[in-house]
């Protein structure tokens, strides 16, 4: 009976060590893990990614282990990832775990994140922040889906009305995510979508069981989810440095007038004098080598950096002082020079070029919105455009009578017009944030602009087709101010590294600083003949080229461009303007050669008009006074000579005439 009930005892105190293992742990507070079990593993199998307790609890709540403070762990992964990717309606985990936990946010609205509000998605990427962590305003969210325009008095025919003026891309519809705020997008898609406008795709619209989708031939490629445009292999393998032509599958290369050929590397180089690279510092415009780490001050007395215009056939460099309204000229001499003003206008200038052609100076005013127009010399100021959305940057292609702009406002763009302010075209709209300078690469026709907000470079054709980022953050983007592209390289500056960098314009491959150490770098300009050729050039349109050369009125309420031999209703004439041609071109031999002409042809006019009256008013001759020896003629018909002079000669009768 006693061991009986020893074995009782023995068998009692393990059946209550083991229930209350199940209350109280009994596992080491910094070598094991308590599973809810009670049961006891090592620490290191704690959020491993696999279930080492029975109920799973050692792979629970794993969210913040390992990741810093603003950062937050996805679940499978195990990777770190911003906190302000979390709860933004996106899928950044891949496993849909930075989803959870999220507030419930109406259909139509964007989550702020977990402690944070809702906003309507019309709030997204406008330019300002509204979330407490940015996340509104983020790259991955905005280049991902662009800010819907309320205010835009229709949709595209890429776009979806909502019905309340909001517009979302057609893509989005039927897509199982509301995107208008009535969730009118999901509605009634069990149709077939391609019925309407194509939806909204450019060539071919598939019909799926889920939404539909848009492609394109075998010869274009898909643009936007919904345009198609022809693939070009010379800019998609960027082989030709500038010319180039396409043949059976086969590119071949040149270079334009001015450039030759380089034989090692195939790039198309200047031919000529050396170009220079000039910089605006808070301390003067300064020249950098090409090599890097030389410089020289050529203008003093600057007040800080801004853009800057060259006119290289006149060796004269125009500076603008930044946030100011002023504009400084200067000559491009071997010793450092004061800087003289050239004009003083309203409001601060934020962008400024130069037409080398028609000798025009522009620039962009933040103040008024507006974009306005001058001589070289600063004279007869006008408005060329007005009610912009904040201009901050331009650029100009006299060749082709084009005027480049961009615009910093809500939402940002980048535009282009004729010289004389028609035929506006929007070039860029999406993936843009902050431009901040815009430059030409005139051989390859390509426009380049430079986003702070997106660090990066990126150009498109002049049509606003085939965009490419070339340069993208590589530490040297962080604050830049100007841009410029000459022969194969982009250059640009950027103040927070204080460096003057370039980089291959192709592909941003071969990157190398130029200068560092600078003080508040800001606009690039590069002097070149090449640059600035003088080829036959547009008449401030694109479609309206002279024969006989092209005059500017500045007087006009709005600045007009008429060829040379036409008035302003196309009639043959030169039309009275304030200045038809710049004293500066009166040189050009082909206008001399103009006014020559035009001298020759006005003196023989008057010459043979002075001669007609002279021939036709004066008195007849006393015929008394002549002398004849005439025969007596045998002829009867014949009168007698000295019968006639025995007649009396009638008067001229000057007022019958």
């Amino acid at each position: 009976m006693g061991h009986l009930g020893g074995l009782f005892l023995l068998i009692s105190c393990i059946s209550q060590h083991r229930i209350l293992g199940h209350i109280l742990p009994a596992c080491h507070d910094q070598l094991e893990f308590s599973c809810k079990d009670g049961s006891c593993i090592p620490s290191e199998k704690r959020c491993d990614r696999h279930s080492d307790c029975d109920d799973g609890s050692d792979e629970q709540h794993c969210g913040q282990l390992g990741c810093k403070k603003d950062e937050f762990s996805c679940l499978s992964s195990r990777r770190c990832l911003p906190s302000r990717l979390s709860c933004n309606g996106v899928d950044d985990c891949g496993d849909g775990s930075d989803e959870h936990s999220c507030p419930s946010c109406a259909a139509g609205l964007f989550s702020c994140g977990p402690s944070d509000r809702c906003l309507h998605k019309r709030r997204l990427c406008d330019g300002h922040m509204d979330c407490k962590d940015g996340r509104d305003e983020i790259q991955e969210l905005c280049g991902l889906r662009p800010a819907s325009r309320l205010s835009a008095p229709s949709c595209e025919v890429s776009e979806f009305d909502c019905g309340d003026g909001q517009c979302v891309p057609h893509a989005w519809r039927c897509d199982n995510k509301a995107d208008c705020s009535d969730a009118s997008d999901e509605d009634n898609c069990e149709q077939n979508e391609c019925l309407v406008n194509n939806g909204g795709c450019s060539h071919h619209c598939v019909d799926t069981g889920m939404g539909f989708h848009c492609e394109c031939p075998d010869h274009m490629r898909l643009v936007g989810n919904s345009h198609c445009e022809e693939v070009d292999l010379c800019l998609e393998s960027d082989l030709c440095d500038q010319m180039c032509v396409h043949i059976n599958g086969t590119l071949s290369c040149g270079c334009l007038d001015g450039y030759q050929l380089s034989p090692t590397s195939g790039d198309c180089k200047a031919k000529g004098v050396d170009a220079k690279l000039l910089v605006s510092t808070s301390e003067g415009v300064i020249e950098v080598g090409f090599g890097g780490a030389t410089s020289r001050t050529l203008a003093v007395n600057v007040p800080g950096p801004g853009p800057l215009a060259a006119l290289e056939v006149k060796n004269i460099l125009y500076m603008a002082q930044q946030g100011q309204g002023s504009i400084y000229r200067g000559h491009l001499s071997g010793e450092a020079q004061d800087a003289t003003l050239a004009l003083n206008v309203p409001g601060p200038i934020s962008g400024l070029t130069l037409d080398w052609i028609h000798r025009l100076l522009f620039w962009t005013s933040l103040e008024s919105d507006s974009i306005h127009v001058s001589w070289v010399d600063g004279s007869q100021q006008r408005q060329l455009l007005k009610g912009l959305d904040k201009p901050c940057a331009l650029t100009v292609d006299p060749l082709h009578g084009l005027l480049f702009w961009a615009q910093c406002g809500s939402p940002p763009k980048i535009l282009r017009v004729n010289l004389d302010g028609q035929d506006k075209m929007t070039l860029v709209t999406s993936l843009l944030y902050h431009p901040v300078a815009l430059t030409l690469d005139m051989p390859r026709q390509l426009l380049y602009w430079l986003d702070s907000g997106m660090r990066s470079i990126s150009r498109v054709k002049l049509d606003g087709r085939h965009r490419k980022t070339v340069v993208e953050s590589n530490g040297y983007l962080d604050k830049p101010f100007g841009l410029a592209v000459f022969e194969g390289f982009v250059y640009w500056s950027d103040q927070d590294t204080r460096s003057i960098c370039r980089a291959n314009k192709h592909s941003g491959s071969d990157f190398q600083r130029l200068l560092t150490n600078v003080t508040s770098p800001g606009g690039i300009a590069i002097i070149h003949p090449a640059l600035q050729p003088h080829s036959n050039a547009a008449c401030g349109s694109p479609r309206r080229v002279c024969a006989h050369g092209c005059v500017v009125n500045l007087l006009s309420e709005t600045p007009s461009f008429h060829c040379v031999g036409m008035g302003h209703n196309g009639s043959h004439g030169i039309p009275a303007i304030s200045r038809a041609i710049p004293a500066s071109r009166l040189s050009d031999p082909r206008f001399a050669g103009i006014l020559s002409l035009i001298v020759f042809l006005s003196v023989l006019l008057v010459g043979t008009v002075l001669w007609w009256w002279r021939e036709e008013f004066r008195p007849v001759r006393n015929l008394t006074m002549q002398s004849f020896s005439l025969e007596e003629s045998q002829d009867p018909l014949i009168q007698d000579p000295r019968a006639c002079l025995s007649k009396e000669t009638p008067k001229l009768n000057l007022d019958s005439e």
